[in-house]
This record gives C-alpha cells, sequence and structure tokens, in this order.
C-alpha cells in the first residue's frame, strides 16, 4: 500500500534515539519507520515531506495549560510584553484610549517585578484611566491589579476584612493600596462583564492556532470550571469538540471546588460524562492545594522570612484542609479520576503525596496518573517518593532560571537552605520519577523549545550571567522525553507522544536539528510543521 503522508531524508526522533531517517503515515497512524527503503510506499497522491536534515519527533504536549483564559487577554489589555512599570502603565493607557467603548478595562498579564514589592498601586491606574473599573489579573493569576472605582464598585474599602483564601494589600494607613491576592481578587473579579459564549469559542480557536504553531497537539487544561473569576471554558470545549473544530487532543481537569468537600465528587462525576465528547475527555479533577512563593501563600513545611532575613509567623496557605484531602483523593481515585495537584510549596507537595499514598493504599494500584505540577519547593526527603507512589512530577521548566521575580521576591524570603530545592528535575529524573511538563500558559510562554532550552540550561533564552542551581538541569532528550511521552503519558494518550508503528501520527518538523546545534541556542529554534492524525495544521511560511 501506498502512503498517504511520508517523510524522507530525517533524522527521526523514535524511542531509541535519532535512529530512523523517514516515516510512513496512512490514514491517522504511523505504520512504517525506517530509512531509504520506505521511499517505495511513494503513490501519485503520497504528500512527501523532504526533512532535508530537520529533527521529526512526536507532537509536544502541555501537561498544564490555560488556552481559554490566554486567548481571552490577547483580545483584552494584553500586559505580557511589558517589562517595567512605566510600559505596563503605558500599555494600560494605550488600550483605554483604542477601546472608550468598554466599561470595564480587563485583560492582564503584568510582571510582579516590575513594580515595588511586586504589588501595583491603584494610584498608577488612576492616572491613565479615572472613569472606568480596571481589573488586571498578573501573569501568574494569584494577584490582580484594580483602580480606585473598581474598589468603589465592589464597595472595598479600609473596614473591608481579607478573606478567607486571599488578601487585601493596604497601604501604610489600611486603605486598600490597588492589589487583590489569591481569594480577593474575586471581590472585584465578579463584578466584571463575563465572556459570550461566542468570545469563550473565538478565545479557544485563537489559543489552538497559536499551540499548534508552537508544534504542541495536545494538551491537559488545568482549569474547567470556575475560579475567582477566570472564565469556564466547558461549553467551549464541548462544542468545539462535537463540531470538529477542536482539532487538538483535550484532557480537561475538572476544578475542585475549595470552599466544599467530598459533596461535590457526584457532580464531578456527572460533570465528566457530560463534557467528554470527540477529542475532549474531561477526566482529571484539579485540586489546587496552596498559591506562590511570590506573594507568600505557597504552603512550606517552615515558615517564611522577612525582607532583613529574620523568621516570620507565615507557613503560606493550604486551600484543601490537609487532613481532608486523602479522603478526598481516595474517593476520586476510586471512580477512575486523575488528580491534578497545584502543589508550589514544599507542605503542598508533601500533603499531595501523602493523599496519593493513601488512595494506594486504600485502593491498591490504579491506572490514574496523578501528578503534582509546578514543585517549586521539593523538600529533599519527597524527591524520591514520586517514583515510589507513580506520581508523575509535572514541571514548568520556564520558571527555572534567574530573573527579577526570583531574586528579588522569592530566594530572599525562602533562605538559601530552601532556595536550593527549587524545581528539582534532575534529582527527580535521578530517583526514578517520571517526567511531563507544560507551561501555565498565560502564566507564562508556550512555547516549548523555550520552555526545553530552561530545563537544559537553567537560563533564560537569550539572557546571559549565572545558571540557576546547575546541578539541576536535564539532558536534551529527557526535556523532549517529558513534554511529548510524559505529558502524553498524563494526558492518558498512550497512542501518542512517540515515533512508531501504530501510534497516532501527531507530529512535528522542527527547523533544524536540536542535537546539532549548541545547547544556548535551542530557544532560537522553531516549529515549521506540526501535524494531526496525520492532518497538518499548521505550516511556515517557509516550511
Amino acid at each position: 500500500m501506498h502512503a498517504d503522508l511520508l517523510f524522507l531524508n530525517g533524522p527521526v526522533l523514535t524511542p531509541e534515539g535519532r535512529t530512523a531517517t523517514a516515516v510512513a503515515v496512512t490514514g491517522d497512524r504511523i505504520t512504517a519507520v525506517g530509512g531509504d527503503e520506505l521511499r517505495d510506499l511513494a503513490g501519485p497522491r503520497t504528500e512527501v515531506v523532504d526533512l532535508a536534515g530537520r529533527l521529526l519527533l512526536p507532537g509536544f504536549q502541555d501537561a498544564h495549560v490555560h488556552p481559554v483564559p490566554a486567548g481571552l487577554e490577547l483580545a483584552q489589555c494584553d500586559l505580557t510584553g511589558a517589562r517595567t512599570a512605566e510600559e505596563t502603565v503605558a500599555a494600560v493607557r494605550a488600550y483605554a484610549a483604542a477601546h472608550p467603548e468598554r466599561e470595564w478595562i480587563t485583560g492582564g498579564g503584568w510582571s510582579m517585578e516590575a513594580f515595588a514589592g511586586g504589588t501595583p498601586t491603584k494610584e498608577l491606574l488612576d492616572a491613565v484611566v479615572p472613569d472606568r473599573p480596571v481589573y488586571l489579573p498578573n501573569r501568574d493569576h494569584h494577584g490582580a491589579w484594580v483602580n480606585s472605582r473598581a474598589l468603589e464598585r465592589a464597595g472595598v474599602t479600609r473596614h473591608t476584612p481579607d478573606p478567607a483564601d486571599g488578601r487585601i494589600e493596604r497601604d501604610a494607613s489600611g486603605e486598600p493600596s490597588g492589589t487583590l491576592q489569591e481569594g480577593a481578587m474575586q471581590l472585584v473579579g465578579r463584578l466584571t462583564p463575563p465572556p459570550s459564549p461566542a468570545d469563550l469559542r473565538a478565545a479557544l480557536l485563537h489559543a489552538q492556532r497559536t499551540l499548534h504553531a508552537l508544534g504542541i497537539t495536545a494538551w491537559q487544561d488545568a482549569l474547567v470550571g470556575n475560579f475567582l473569576g477566570m472564565p469556564d471554558p466547558s461549553v467551549a470545549y464541548r462544542d468545539a469538540a462535537r463540531d470538529g473544530s477542536l482539532t487538538a487532543r483535550v484532557r480537561g481537569a475538572l476544578w475542585w471546588d475549595r470552599e466544599r468537600g467530598a459533596e461535590q465528587i457526584p457532580e464531578l462525576v456527572e460533570k465528566r460524562h457530560e463534557l467528554s465528547a470527540g477529542r475532549f475527555r474531561a477526566g482529571s479533577v484539579k485540586l489546587m492545594l496552596d498559591g506562590v512563593a511570590e506573594n507568600g501563600t505557597a504552603a512550606l513545611l517552615e515558615p517564611y522570612l522577612d525582607a532583613c532575613g529574620c523568621v516570620t509567623a507565615n507557613r503560606g496557605t493550604s486551600f484543601v484542609d490537609p487532613g481532608q484531602l486523602p479522603k478526598y483523593v481516595t474517593e476520586l481515585d476510586a471512580l477512575g479520576f486523575q488528580c491534578h495537584f497545584h502543589a508550589l510549596g514544599d507542605r503542598a507537595v508533601r500533603d499531595a503525596l501523602d493523599a496519593v499514598e493513601a488512595a494506594r493504599a486504600a485502593n491498591g494500584p490504579r491506572d490514574t496518573r496523578p501528578h503534582l505540577a509546578h514543585l517549586q519547593v521539593v523538600h529533599p526527603d519527597d524527591v524520591p517518593r514520586f517514583a515510589r507512589l507513580g506520581a508523575v512530577a509535572n514541571i514548568q521548566p520556564l520558571w527555572a532560571a534567574h530573573e527579577p521575580q526570583m531574586d528579588e521576591l522569592t530566594i530572599p524570603f525562602l533562605g538559601p537552605e530552601r532556595a536550593a530545592w527549587q524545581y528539582p528535575f534532575a534529582s527527580l529524573l535521578r530517583s526514578g520519577a517520571r517526567l511531563a511538563a507544560g507551561s501555565d500558559w498565560p502564566v507564562s510562554s508556550p512555547d516549548p523549545l523555550q520552555g526545553i532550552h530552561v530545563a537544559v540550561n537553567r537560563v533564560e533564552p537569550g539572557a546571559g550571567g549565572p545558571v540557576f542551581l546547575p546541578g539541576e538541569r536535564l539532558p536534551l532528550a529527557a526535556a523532549l522525553t517529558a513534554y511529548t511521552a510524559g505529558s502524553a503519558f498524563v494526558n492518558h494518550l498512550d497512542g501518542t507522544g512517540e515515533v512508531r508503528v501504530g501510534a497516532l501520527a501527531d507530529l512535528v518538523v522542527l527547523e533544524g536539528d536540536p542535537f546539532a546545534v549548541a545547547p544556548e541556542t535551542l530557544g532560537r529554534m522553531r516549529v515549521v510543521l506540526t501535524y494531526v492524525g496525520g492532518t497538518r495544521v499548521h505550516a511556515a511560511a517557509d516550511a
């Protein structure tokens, strides 16, 4: 039989390494992997791709991403390119001037390091948007910047108490200063105009085009549900999956309402059935255990330090009761759900692993594939537990580098010992843990090649300066595996993630061979072709 699609003149990355130079695809499956002998499979209707020395590899998969909010932000006041307070304020001014019809100014993506202490003030926004409310989450979406008009609309004053799961930043006199942390975001966020179903669908399809252009063929949406004013992408996914416009393969992580307990589990079972269609499966549950280190809400075993290096009383925040967590996870595991944990601080990591251990003890081995995302601070005692429990380490490599947020807002408040426990990628790999990888977009760039660059170099693309914990650098092959086979495992897409006969033809062609270039140039490499099930979903202009 002739192939429908034939790649020639490799290299081709297979599970055995770069051992092949040609791949044949028939229908949606890989039907042959080899060398020049595959030329005989070319027929009159075969699409032949001359790799010309460019690497063919499995499609990248993102194991933790938020495409719909990212797509919405791209269409709103997008602050991700601003690096200073002046640039950020100028971007808000320009957007507001260009959209006089908008009742609210919304969007987000500002960088904490652009502002003193990571907490911008309402006065900066009042100076450029005095007449309309402004609500702008930061790039990690654990805090929001608001102006005076927004605080007035929400009735937030010096007398408003902090919510149990958040904090209102205040000035010296006790007045709200303009930054809302964690659960306090919802004091204003709940008032912002919700996106329409058409907006959500457009955002999903815009994000999908962006991800395909970066070689991403599948992902796990890390928040399907309602949380702190973030839009619920459920219906957009369901409808796109049913009508075929969802060309990616997507696993949805249903949001665990941290204000409730086990009584929500029957609802999650119902949602899993209702939403799963086509290329979308809602088989995971997202449990957000803590916050982020930069605002002091990541859950730590020992207290944070203050700016002077003294021990404080703050150990961060546990959003889900650690005493109840093992029970919840055991019940979810018994029902066949995958548990997807946001676990950033070492206490949150330990709580998640303890819950997985309880589920294993109660239910026995099950193919539920629990995974812990972020893993900023991991106590050395817990590193070997991942392999022992079969818990996947879901890493976001772009964060593992020296940059202002790390150097100014994190390391000083962790202290030297804990700072050395951050993002222990190589330690996890050496311990036998399975690695998956993701971006957390729009928190950071969704480009897998940027993430691979940092995983290998522990330096931001294009940056000089010191290497961040050089002993935790990953080999290139391991980083690529995390973004392909590792994330495919997490996403329960066992027919993907590898170039082998019988696998689905989810494939990517790079502009060169990353194994043949200097490691410090990896971040400059691009994707030129992306295929899902043998169908081309992206082609660069110079492909």
